[in-house]
C-alpha cells in the first residue's frame, strides 16, 4: 500500500472509531453540486502518480486524484479520449471527483454515462477497509457490478483511491451544423434524425438555434451533412462551442448561475424521456442530449418543476440553488430508499463519508 493510500486509510479508521464525519474533496470544482457538505475535510489530492493507459486494449487506469485535464491529454497522445466529455468546469477537477458526481457532456445521448465506461474501482470504506470492484480490462463483470453503483454516489459510499475506464479512438471527422427553429421544431428534427443511421453525437438548442455535431467516418459524416442540410459551422466556431457547454462556460450557464446566486432562482437540470414534449414552464431553457437532458432557470416552486418532470417520465434535479431546503435531488420512493439505507451502512456502517451529501439522512 502506498504512503497516500495508507494515510487516507488510517484517516477514515480513526472517523470511523470515533464517529466524527469526513468531508472527501479534491479539486473542490463541484462544491456546488448535491446537498451541502458536512464534516471534517479529507483532502483525496495527495492520490496522485502515473496513469496506466493500455493503447489497445482501450483502457486506462487512474488514481483518484489525477487532474482530469491531465489525463485527457495522455489519451489524446494516442488518439484517444473519454466518450462521455465529462464536464470538468475547472482545472482543478479530478478523475474521482469526475466518478463521484456522474455527470457527462453533450455526447452523453450517443456514447453514454460515465458508468457506462467505468470497468473497475479502488475505494476505501467507511469502515477504513481497501476495497476492489471490477478490474482493467472490458470484459470482467460478473454478478453485481458494484464498481458502477459508484459512479454519481458523491462519495457517501467510500473514498475513490483508483479507477478503470475503457476509452475510445477519437472520430476520424466531425461536423457541426445549426438550424434556426423554436424549441418544438428542435424536438421533432431530432426525433425524426434519430429514427435514421446518422452518426448524430450530440446536440443543443437555446435560443432559437438547435446546433447539432455529427461523429465518425469520413464519409458517413460527409453523406449526413449533405442529407440534414442547414448552416456548417467552422471549426474554429465549433469546437470552443462544444467545450462552453461541457464546462458550464456558455452564456446560457454563465447568466443562469448569476441569476442562481443573486436572486431567487434555480438552476434545474431535467432529465425526461428523448420524446418528452415541452414542458412549457416559466424560465429560460437550453435543451441537450437529443432532448434527455434539459436545463431549466427559473424561480418557479421546487414543487412545481418537479412534477411536470414526473408527468412525463422524468425527474428534475436542483443543479446550483441557494436553497439547498428544496431538496436537491429528487426524493426517492420508500422501497428504493431502503435499498440506499442498506447499502450505506453495508459500506460505511457509522454514516461518517460525506453524510447527506446525496440525500438528506444518508
Amino acid at each position: 500500500m502506498n504512503p497516500a493510500v495508507a494515510a487516507i486509510v488510517e484517516r477514515v479508521r480513526d472517523a470511523h472509531a470515533s464517529g466524527r464525519p469526513l468531508r472527501i474533496r479534491a479539486g473542490g470544482t463541484k462544491d456546488f453540486y448535491g446537498e451541502a457538505p458536512i464534516g471534517d475535510v479529507l483532502d483525496v489530492r495527495t492520490l496522485v502518480g502515473e496513469a496506466d493507459h493500455e493503447p489497445t486494449e482501450l483502457v486506462v487506469t487512474a488514481p483518484a486524484g489525477m487532474a482530469l485535464v491531465d489525463l485527457e491529454a495522455l489519451l489524446a497522445e494516442q488518439g484517444q479520449c473519454l466518450a462521455f466529455e465529462p464536464p470538468r468546469f475547472a482545472p482543478a477537477s479530478t478523475v474521482g471527483g469526475m466518478v463521484a458526481a456522474g455527470l457527462s457532456g453533450p455526447s452523453r445521448a450517443a456514447a453514454g454515462s460515465v458508468r457506462d465506461h467505468l470497468l473497475g474501482v479502488t475505494l476505501v470504506s467507511g469502515s477504513g477497509e481497501l476495497m476492489h470492484f471490477g478490474g482493467r480490462v472490458i470484459k470482467n463483470v460478473a454478478g453485481y457490478d458494484v464498481s458502477r453503483l459508484i459512479a454519481g454516489s458523491l462519495g457517501i459510499l467510500g473514498v475513490i483511491v483508483e479507477v478503470s475506464l475503457k476509452v475510445l479512438a477519437r472520430a476520424q471527422a466531425e461536423t457541426t451544423l445549426r438550424f434556426e427553429c423554436k424549441p418544438s421544431e428542435a424536438l421533432a428534427l431530432l426525433h425524426g434524425w434519430g429514427a435514421r443511421p446518422l452518426p448524430l453525437d450530440a446536440s443543443a438548442w437555446w435560443n432559437g438555434s438547435l446546433i447539432v455535431r455529427l461523429r465518425g467516418a469520413s464519409a458517413a459524416v460527409d453523406e449526413a451533412a449533405r442529407a440534414l442540410g442547414g448552416e456548417s459551422i467552422a471549426a474554429s466556431a465549433a469546437t470552443p462551442f462544444w467545450q462552453s457547454l461541457r464546462d458550464h462556460t456558455d452564456p446560457f450557464f454563465v447568466a443562469a448561475d448569476d441569476a442562481t446566486l443573486h436572486q431567487d432562482a434555480t438552476l434545474w437540470r431535467l432529465s425526461l424521456p428523448q420524446t418528452a414534449p415541452l414542458l412549457g414552464l416559466a424560465g429560460d431553457e437550453l435543451i441537450e442530449w437529443h432532448g434527455a437532458q434539459r436545463w431549466l432557470a427559473t424561480a418557479l416552486p421546487a414543487a412545481q418543476v418537479r412534477e411536470a418532470a414526473a408527468a412525463v417520465g422524468g425527474h428534475a434535479t436542483a443543479f446550483r440553488t441557494r436553497d439547498k431546503s428544496i431538496g436537491v435531488f429528487t426524493p426517492l420512493p420508500p422501497p428504493l430508499r431502503a435499498i440506499h439505507e442498506r447499502l450505506k451502512r453495508s459500506f460505511d456502517p457509522k454514516g461518517i463519508l460525506n453524510p447527506g451529501r446525496l440525500y438528506p439522512g444518508l
